[in-house]
């Protein structure tokens, strides 16, 4: 029987061995070695690959948490993505860190064929997922499940990580952090004014654990037209309810796919070195312009005949009525048995509770960048202002000197790095970078210590007796 491994296998037979781990033990404050040069929160895709990229790296005595109860509830697709396919072109560089034997490609045709990859456009949901599982399982990576992180304390030269591991506080520390949390470790859900004061039985987000079951011959109302929102209401349809009406801002659907145009590898790759003005650009044009569901998340709405779309009419009053919602919107009064807030998220440090003891201290662009009157936005100005290796800045200098070693891997990079960080598009250049400024950071940090090794007397592999035959000796014939 053909081992569908052989091919992963033999590349990291090829590349050799793991380096051995460089970094020097630390102690704290206590006198106590600290626990972890590195801890990796978040166990999903992005928590995973660089994992795997660290070790690669020659560092060690690294941990990756994660607050789910198991891998099969862990990372956003198992979760709250409800789309049928990815969003991303299949031919996107993942996780693989460019070992193509360990690709979603590589992977699917060493089990179905190459012609059955050939045969879709984009990677199935849960296509995905078994092969996530398959990359964690197969790469050894060791994932903490039922740990949460509750609170970063900084200490002197360290972290103080404080987490609740199956509901039991407990604290372990560490050297450097990185947060790849997804969308919710970005800030939060996003829930729009208008619907903060209605009773959670009849309002959710999209993010949320929703019951559609229970929505079965209900009137739903979908606020928010992105792809989650669509994603949203296809999956209350497809649960039997008995009207879904999906409300949107904008006049059309149909929008210029603004991030497409800044997809190619010179202004990818570069895409930090821009000014921030250009940056900031960017970033609003992305905004307004909006988040278009791709097509067959529209089409897949569309197939039932009690979707109704609604078009340039945002919502402005909703209120509960006899256990309904009634809600005022730009075309007109209705009533629903329940919402959904397709409405995305936050990205502010100031709503993570895990920041509380530095939050004022991180840079935000507010605090960096002053743009026209034309192109203000509260919204993007809450982003964190990172550093190449996706670090907190400092607001103040010499304030918090030890944000440069939280790394924000998570989509609050986005004003910075134009790209929905931790999503795949972000894979390729994220993981490389971060990872070459985690090991400059921790070779720098002792540095005393790796001069001491460099210029150390290694003993030769073998003496002179080797060679004595061969020496020449002025005056042998």
């Amino acid at each position: 029987m053909t081992d569908p491994d052989a091919g992963a296998r033999a590349a990291l037979r090829l590349i050799g061995p793991d380096p051995a781990n460089w970094v020097p033990d630390r102690t704290g404050r206590s006198g106590q070695t600290i626990d972890h040069n590195l801890v990796i929160v978040g166990g999903g895709q992005t928590g995973c690959a660089f994992a795997f990229a660290l070790r690669r790296a020659g560092i060690g005595r690294v941990a990756v948490i994660d607050a789910a109860p198991d891998a099969e509830h862990a990372g956003i697709w198992t979760n709250g993505a409800r789309m049928n396919v990815l969003r991303t072109p299949k031919t996107l560089a993942g996780p693989e860190l460019g070992i193509a034997a360990l690709s979603f490609q590589a992977w699917y045709e060493a089990r179905r064929g190459e012609a059955a990859y050939a045969a879709f456009e984009r990677i199935p949901r849960q296509a995905w997922v078994d092969y996530l599982a398959w990359y964690r399982s197969f790469l050894g990576i060791s994932v903490r499940y039922g740990a949460r992180l509750l609170r970063i304390e900084p200490a002197e030269g360290y972290f103080r990580l404080h987490l609740g591991i199956a509901g039991t506080p407990t604290v372990e520390t560490a050297r450097k952090v990185i947060l790849a949390t997804g969308f919710d470790g970005s800030g939060g859900s996003a829930v729009p004014e208008v619907l903060r004061d209605l009773p959670r039985a009849l309002c959710a987000h999209a993010a949320d654990a929703i019951d559609f079951a229970a929505l079965a011959g209900k009137d739903v109302a979908v606020v928010g037209a992105a792809a989650a929102a669509f994603d949203a209401a296809a999956v209350a349809l497809e649960a039997g309810a008995g009207s879904v009406h999906l409300f949107a801002r904008r006049p059309q659907l149909a929008a210029t796919p603004i991030s497409r145009s800044r997809g190619y590898p010179g202004a990818y790759d570069n895409y930090y070195a821009l000014p921030d003005a250009v940056r900031w650009h960017q970033a609003i044009r992305y905004r307004r312009a909006g988040s278009t569901a791709p097509r067959d998340a529209i089409e897949r709405a569309l197939k039932f005949p009690n979707f109704h779309l609604h078009l340039a009419s945002p919502w402005v009053l909703a209120r509960e009525d006899a256990g309904r919602i009634a809600a005022e919107t730009a075309d007109g009064t209705y009533r629903f048995d329940f919402a959904i807030a397709g409405t995305g998220y936050a990205a502010d440090p100031n709503l993570r509770p895990e920041f509380s003891p530095f939050a004022r201290h991180i840079m935000l662009w507010r605090d960096r960048f002053a743009p026209p009157p034309d192109e203000a936005d509260p919204f993007l100005g809450a982003h964190p202002y990172l550093g190449a290796g996706n670090e907190f800045l400092e607001k103040a200098p010499g304030a918090a000197p030890y944000l440069r070693d939280i790394h924000c891997f998570n989509p609050a990079g986005f004003v910075s790095f134009g790209v929905p960080v931790g999503d795949v598009p972000s894979m390729k250049r994220g993981h490389a970078s971060v990872t070459a400024q985690i090991s400059r950071d921790l070779f720098l940090a002792d540095l005393d210590h790796h001069r001491r090794r460099m210029t150390g007397d290694v003993p030769p592999d073998f003496g002179p007796e080797l060679y004595a035959r061969a020496v020449w000796k002025p005056g042998s014939a």
